[in-house]
């Protein structure tokens, strides 16, 4: 997680879409904000998701981690880390007083 922390801190701007590296994904299941993941090694027992979103003109990113046991949660973890993200940055907007 320390090496994706790094890659996001060296970050010159917010990625696009279009601009999806090796290491940073697009969440495509996620409907109200633009999420991206930061990638990790595979590992079959243990799921983790170090999701960002980069508010428009705040320049900053916001940064939330799941992490799972995949034998007990399966697919319908990956499923639920994008509407979960969600509710974490409407929770920072709140606190940091962001507004969109």
């Amino acid at each position: 997680m320390l090496a994706g922390l790094a890659l996001l801190r060296d970050l010159e701007e917010a990625p696009e879409p279009g601009e999806e590296t090796a290491e940073l994904k697009w969440v495509r299941q996620s409907r109200r904000y633009p999420l991206w993941r930061v990638s990790h090694h595979y590992h079959p027992d243990v799921a983790v998701r170090l999701i960002c979103w980069f508010p428009p003109k705040a320049g900053t990113v916001v940064v939330t981690l799941f992490a799972g046991d995949k034998k007990r949660i399966g697919d319908v973890w990956y499923d639920s880390v994008a509407p979960r993200a969600d509710g974490l940055i409407e929770q920072w907007m709140r606190e940091a007083e962001y507004e969109k």
